[in-house]
């Protein structure tokens, strides 16, 4: 019975392979495509950014260019690191990000305001510069008007006079070299609370005073919409945040007819007709490329281009519902292959083994969205760096697992396998393996679980699956578009569990099960 056991575990892996091998197809682009031929514009993932990825994909599909969307790909660092890693072609950013984050080391000493050595700074890594748009988008804080009227708040000077305030920022802003480090600095600010939370839920925080000191921007349609007051930056820290395209100049080369068409772009979008945009997708519940396409249409002419309506809600789970199996199955299936020899590493070697589950379990620290950073430029954007990011979280409950139940084994239990003269691999597959089972499929069905919900996050690099829908609810402060992909998400959770629990069943003894 317990060479079966052996047998029917070191099968799982190619059963698993075969299951999800019909779904890898959509995954990789097929031999030969000729991708230099399509246009791909990314875009960040708040509105704004998704408006002009659209108007940007626009008028460059005017012009007859094959064009992929990439849209709501995280931050700032992701956008462009995948922009140098050349896995998107054009995406929206502001000079102020760039020279104060991406740039900060490449200002000339005695330079002045001007973008003439950003260009020359972006040029020299082959990445050119389109506009300013026409909008500045820069930086501020906010309160309610009722408590600047209370207590006499105009500048951001004078919040420092009332550190009881519960401040709430961006992430993206409590991070940035640009951000609350540089504004706490040079104002001398220090509140009693700070929280790091997505911009959009700052807004419903401001509404129901959980917090009361937010960051802004210049067009947020919001600033109006919830009453707030923008804070005067007397001490002009923020520099100006004009919109501009970036964009890989080997791009330009490739498709020059569409780069001449970017440019027309150039100066058209002034301030008041961005907040109007992102109040049409915000408060009207319209879609960024329908206000992209109108905006197209009346400011250039350009008709939108014809497409087929939206996917139905069950025909949108189930194409989610597929990636992410997919992204689960396939780092699941790697870190069981890898995962389960160091086990058996780790169980035979003492010294060396506390040093492997070291490893892994620093692994398991690092965060999530740093981790999908940082493989961008070893995996491109993408499926490839989801599906290693949530290999590496895989390996530490199956490592741990593989290890705990072999060094749980009684050793007279070797010892008689090996006076009966079997070698120490039979004895491995045939005793030891089958014993350790219950608690080597406990760690694969964790890794499992863990998985299912870690790999929403692969929808900030384009990964698909059903963070997409949640992300672009978050964005559009759409519940519905939420519950379409923390449901489905908590149901295959469910599921994934219920399925280890048969395999368990049909592969570890009734003697050997955990319960």
């Amino acid at each position: 019975m317990t060479a079966a056991v052996a047998t029917r575990l070191s099968a799982l892996p190619f059963a698993l392979a075969l299951a999800l091998a019909p779904l890898a197809g959509p995954v990789v682009a097929a031999p030969g495509e000729p991708r230099d031929v399509e246009l791909r514009i990314g875009s960040k993932v708040f509105t704004e950014s998704v408006i002009l990825g659209e108007i940007a994909a626009g008028l460059a599909r005017s012009t007859g260019q094959r064009v992929r969307v990439r849209q709501g790909l995280g931050g700032t660092r992701l956008l462009w690191d995948g922009l140098l890693a050349g896995e998107i072609d054009v995406y929206p950013e502001y000079t102020g990000t760039l020279a104060q984050e991406i740039l900060p080391n490449a200002h000339p000493p005695g330079a002045g305001p001007g973008q003439t050595w950003l260009r020359a700074a972006l040029a020299a890594r082959g990445i050119g510069v389109m506009g300013p748009l026409g909008f500045n988008d820069t930086y501020a804080l906010g309160v309610k008007h009722d408590l600047a009227r209370r207590l006499g708040l105009k500048t951001i000077s004078d919040l420092r006079g009332h550190p009881e305030l519960r401040f709430g920022f961006s992430s993206e802003f409590v991070s940035r070299g640009d951000g609350w480090p540089l504004v706490r600095a040079r104002y001398g600010l220090a509140p009693e609370s700070v929280k790091g939370l997505d911009h959009d839920l700052a807004y419903r925080g401001m509404a129901t005073g959980a917090i009361e000191v937010t960051d802004l921007y210049a067009t947020d349609p919001e600033i109006q919409r919830n009453g707030l007051a923008a804070l005067i930056d007397d001490l002009g820290v923020f520099p100006r945040y004009d919109a501009v395209l970036l964009y890989r100049m080997e791009a330009e080369r490739a498709a020059p007819a569409a780069f001449v068409a970017l440019r027309r772009l150039a100066g058209r979008v002034d301030e008041a007709t961005m907040a109007a945009m992102n109040a049409q997708v915000r408060f009207d519940r319209r879609s960024e490329r329908d206000v992209a396409a109108a905006f197209l249409q009346t400011t250039f002419g350009v008709a939108p281009a014809a497409e087929g309506g939206p996917p139905s809600m069950a025909g949108s789970i189930l194409h989610n519902g597929s990636r992410h199996l997919l992204l689960v199955g396939l780092s699941l299936l790697a870190a069981i292959i890898v995962a389960v020899p160091i086990g058996v590493l780790a169980a035979r070697r003492p010294r060396l083994g506390q040093v492997l589950l070291g490893v892994t379990g620093i692994i398991q620290t690092i965060p999530s969205l740093a981790l999908l950073v940082f493989m961008i430029p070893l995996l491109g954007i993408g499926p490839s760096p989801a599906v290693a990011a949530l290999f590496l979280y895989s390996l530490l409950p199956i490592v741990r697992n593989t290890h705990a139940g072999l060094r749980n084994i009684a050793p007279s239990v070797r010892e008689s396998a090996a006076a009966l003269g079997l070698p120490a691999g039979a004895i491995l597959r045939r005793i030891e393996l089958p014993l350790a089972s219950p608690l080597i499929l406990a760690g694969i069905k964790s890794a499992a679980v863990i998985n299912v919900g870690t790999a929403t996050l692969g929808a900030l690099v384009g990964a698909g699956g059903f963070g997409e829908p949640i992300f672009t609810g978050i964005r559009l402060d759409a519940v519905g578009l939420i519950m379409q992909g923390a449901i489905p998400s908590s149901l295959l959770a469910l599921a994934v569990q219920g399925l280890f629990e048969l395999i368990e069943r049909g592969v570890v003894p009734r003697g050997l099960r955990l319960r």
